[in-house]
């Protein structure tokens, strides 16, 4: 479990895979962030991930900000945050 925000890690999770160096792993982290921004932008919402503490950071554009454990937590979050079903595949 983090002591920062308290989520235990999600280990072993397909969006993690690829890495087998800390330096490679978090490369991937920043690269799929890269990705969601370009998913979310659109929506007026952006992502972060700070890299030193799990999870994913989404935020909207009044200030609200939301962590979230893996991937499908933030196709949530984004649902949540605009009201409406999100698909990422659908909405590329």
């Amino acid at each position: 479990m983090c002591s920062a925000c308290g989520f235990p890690p999600a280990l072993g999770h397909w969006t993690d895979a690829g890495g087998e160096t800390a330096h490679e792993r978090l490369r991937i982290r920043f690269a799929r962030v890269d990705l969601l921004n370009e998913l979310l932008r659109p929506l007026g919402l952006s992502a972060r991930d700070l890299g030193s503490q799990p999870g994913i950071q989404v935020s909207n554009g009044t200030g609200q900000t939301k962590i979230c454990q893996t991937v499908e937590d933030v196709w949530q979050q984004v649902e949540l945050f605009t009201g409406r079903a999100f698909d990422p595949l659908v909405n590329v």
